[in-house]
C-alpha cells in the first residue's frame, strides 16, 4: 500500500526490540510515527523521542479505550506487541485478548493496513506453544475487516533480541554445553536490518497487503554450528556441544535462566521453539522486496562490533541513533552481553584547559600520574606473555590524533579540552578501553569523568576482571586524584604567575 509520507503511521510496542529500531528507519523515510507503547516515560528515553516528526502516545493493548485513541487519524499500524514477559502466566491467552482489541480498534477507527511480525515455523500438531499463539494471533488479525501484512521470521540476529542473547551467553559462558537434540534443528536466521527494510519497505508496495511472508537469512543453519560461527567471531576457543536425548525444554529453560540473564518465564517458550524447524519456504518476499541478505556470520560480526563499547550511557542522548545490531539505551539490562565498568568522577578546581593540559601528557615519560610501578609490572607481565609490554613511549609528544600510541594504549578518539578515548592493545581475555571526559562547570570548576570498560572474552575474561578489580581502586583513585591535584597545582602556578 503506497502511502502519503506526510501521513502518520503508529508503531504499537514502540519500545521493544524490533518497534524502538523500526521507528528511526520510518523517519529515515520521511513518514510521521506516532510511536506507542504503555509507558510514556520510556518513550520518552529513546533517542528519537525528541524528534519533531515523533508524536508518543500512551496505549495499553488490554485497555480498548487507549487502543482506539492510538489508531485513531492513522491508516497503517504496525502490530509490535507480545505478552511473553517476566511475571505473566498465560501469555498466549494474553496475546490473543490483545489481537481482539486491536481488530476491534482498527475497525472502529478506519484502518486500512495492520503489519504484523510473527514467527517462522510449519502449521504442525508440535509446534511449540510460543510459535501456535504467533499463529493465534495472526488469524485473529486477519479476521477483521483491515487488510493484514504478516512476515514471519526466525531468529533475529542483533543485540537486544532475546534468542541471540541466549546464544550469546550460552557460548560466550560454557566452553562445554550439554544439550538437547535440538542443537541439530535447521533454522534460517536473519540479520535485523534486513527485518527492519522489510517492514520499513512494504508499505510502498501495494503487493503486500493481505499477503504472509517467510523471511530469512541467505543460509540455513543448525544451531550448533550457529554455536560455532559465533564462537569464531568472539575470538573464543572451540566450544563442545554434546546432545543428549534426556534434557527437556523444561529443564533446558532452567540451565538457560541460570547461565544467562534471561528470565525463565522467557526462556522457556523460547527453548520449546528450537525443536521446530524454522525454514523459509516460500521466498516471493526476495522478489518483491529484493534487499542484500546478511549471512549469519555477517550480522554476529555487526552485533559484535567493539565500537558500541566506546560509549558511555550519557552519549544516548536525544538524536542518537546506533546501527540496530548494537545494544540501545533503552534495551533490557542484558541486552549487548557483558560489560563491566569502573566508573569515577571528580569535580578539579582549576578550568577544562588545564584539566585538558595534564590529561593530554599522560603516559611515555610523564607516566600515569600514579602508580608507574604497577604500570611497568602490567607491561612486563603482558610482554612475558607475548604481548607487546609497556612501550614507555608516545608516537607523538605534541598534540594528540586518533591513532597515536601511548604505551601499551592506543589513542581511539581524540576531542581536545572535552574526551580523551584509550584502546588497551595489550594480551587481554577482552577488550578494554579507558575513558576520559572533561565538563566544564564554570570557568574555574571542572567535572572529570574516568570510566575503564571491560568485555570480556568467555569465562576466563570474566574471572579475570573479579581477579583484578582490587587493584582498580587503588591504580583508577589514586589516578584520578593525582591527575587533579596536578591540574590544580597548574592552575595555582598561572594564577601566581599573573600576580
Amino acid at each position: 500500500m503506497s502511502t502519503d509520507r506526510k501521513q502518520t503511521i503508529l508503531v504499537l510496542g514502540a519500545t521493544g526490540y524490533v518497534g524502538s529500531r523500526l521507528v528511526p528507519c520510518l523517519l529515515e523515510k520521511g513518514y510521521l510515527v506516532r510511536a506507542a507503547g504503555r509507558s510514556v516515560h520510556k518513550l520518552q528515553k529513546e533517542p528519537w523521542a525528541g524528534n519533531p516528526s515523533v508524536e508518543i502516545v500512551s496505549a495499553d493493548v488490554f485497555e480498548l479505550d487507549s487502543l482506539r485513541k492510538a489508531c485513531a487519524g492513522t491508516q497503517i499500524a504496525y502490530y509490535l506487541v507480545h505478552s511473553m514477559e517476566p511475571g505473566r502466566k498465560d501469555f498466549a491467552e494474553a496475546d490473543r485478548k490483545a489481537a481482539s482489541h486491536m481488530v476491534q480498534a482498527s475497525q472502529e477507527t478506519g484502518l486500512k493496513q495492520i503489519i504484523y511480525l510473527a514467527g517462522l515455523g510449519e502449521d504442525t500438531p508440535a509446534l511449540s506453544k510460543h510459535l501456535r499463539s504467533r499463529r493465534e494471533v495472526e488469524q485473529i488479525l486477519k479476521s477483521g475487516k483491515v487488510s493484514l501484512t504478516v512476515f514471519r521470521a526466525a531468529m533475529i540476529m542483533g543485540s537486544g533480541s532475546v534468542s541471540f542473547e541466549i546464544l550469546r551467553y550460552l557460548v560466550e559462558r560454557l566452553p562445554v554445553m550439554i544439550t538437547p537434540r535440538w542443537v541439530s534443528t535447521e533454522s534460517q536466521p536473519i540479520a535485523i536490518r534486513n527485518v527492519l527494510y522489510y517492514l520499513a519497505k512494504c508499505t510502498d508496495i501495494p503487493e503486500t497487503l493481505g499477503q504472509t511472508f517467510e523471511i530469512g537469512g541467505e543460509e540455513v543453519l543448525n544451531y550448533r554450528r550457529l554455536m560455532e560461527i559465533y564462537a569464531e567471531e568472539a575470538h573464543l576457543k572451540k566450544r563442545w556441544v554434546i546432545p543428549v536425548p534426556v534434557l527437556t525444554p523444561r529443564l533446558s529453560s532452567y540451565w538457560i535462566h541460570l547461565v544467562t540473564p534471561i528470565h525463565a518465564s522467557i526462556a522457556k517458550p523460547l527453548a520449546e521453539g528450537l525443536r521446530n524447524k524454522v525454514v523459509v519456504t516460500d521466498s516471493r518476499v526476495c522478489r518483491l522486496i529484493p534487499q542484500k541478505l546478511l549471512s549469519a556470520r555477517e550480522a554476529i560480526r555487526l552485533a559484535l562490533d567493539p565500537h558500541q563499547y566506546y560509549l558511555m550511557k550519557s552519549d544516548f542522548g536525544q538524536g542518537t541513533l546506533l546501527p540496530p545490531e548494537w545494544a540501545q539505551s533503552a534495551d533490557p539490562a542484558w541486552a549487548g552481553g557483558t560489560l563491566y565498568e569502573d566508573r569515577r568522577k571528580l569535580t578539579i578546581h582549576a578550568p577544562a584547559s588545564t584539566v585538558w593540559r595534564v590529561i593530554s601528557k599522560i603516559g611515555g615519560e610523564t607516566g600515569w600520574y600514579y602508580a608507574d610501578c604497577l604500570w611497568q609490572l602490567r607491561g612486563w607481565i603482558d610482554q612475558l606473555s607475548g604481548g607487546i609490554g609497556m612501550r614507555k613511549s608516545r608516537s607523538a609528544q605534541g598534540e594528540l590524533a586518533r591513532g597515536d600510541i601511548i604505551d601499551f594504549w592506543r589513542v581511539e578518539e581524540v576531542e581536545p579540552v572535552k574526551r580523551l578515548l584509550l584502546v588497551a592493545e595489550m594480551k587481554l581475555p577482552g577488550e578494554a578501553v579507558l575513558d576520559f571526559r572533561i565538563d566544564e562547570k564554570s570557568g574555574s570548576e571542572t567535572e572529570l569523568t574516568q570510566t575503564a570498560r571491560f568485555i570480556p572474552r568467555g569465562l576466563g575474561g570474566i574471572a579475570y576482571w573479579f581477579l583484578v578489580l582490587p587493584l582498580h581502586y587503588l591504580i583508577f583513585h589514586g589516578m584520578l586524584r593525582a591527575i587533579g591535584k596536578k591540574s590544580t597545582a597548574m592552575k595555582a602556578t598561572a594564577d601566581e604567575a599573573k600576580k
